[in-house]
């Protein structure tokens, strides 16, 4: 099974407001999860669908990757805290407040859905046959006093 993962390190987003756009795309297919990106509108969605697009990429060239990118799915999204900047703003009276401008480390992780083969069952397979379906008795209550 194919997996594969992209870093984006330093994204000028707090890592709480790209870990909600992070929750719309996880566990979903890469396509579809594309689209979500596509048409959220939250700035950050621009910056991971080009982590997702870099994931998928990777995943591609893996050896014994099978050359189907409908069966990837986002396996894990997630942002982490990146390291904040510092900046003075000036306050009243000669002071002056701290403002810090946070950065994220946005991560996605594709991975290959396994391929579902149906079982076909041999002749000599007993948990083939046909089994009687046993009617279901209905309890019996007591028709006393109604």
């Amino acid at each position: 099974m194919i997996e594969a993962q992209a870093t984006a390190r330093g994204i000028r987003t707090s890592a709480q407001k790209a870990g909600l756009v992070c929750e719309l795309i996880r566990g979903k297919g890469v396509n579809q999860a594309l689209a979500t990106l596509q048409f959220t509108r939250k700035i950050v969605a621009r910056e991971l669908a080009k982590v997702l697009r870099s994931a998928v990429a990777n995943a591609q060239q893996q050896a014994g990757f099978g050359g189907d990118v409908e069966r990837l799915y986002v396996a894990a999204c997630y942002a982490n805290q990146g390291s904040s900047m510092k900046r003075v703003r000036p306050a009243p009276m000669g002071r002056a407040y701290r403002v810090t401008k946070r950065t994220a480390h946005l991560t996605v992780h594709v991975a290959e859905r396994a391929i579902k083969i149906p079982r076909v069952p041999a002749d000599g397979d007993a948990a083939a046959k046909a089994r009687p379906a046993r009617a279901r008795k209905a309890p019996a209550r007591a028709a006393a006093g109604a």
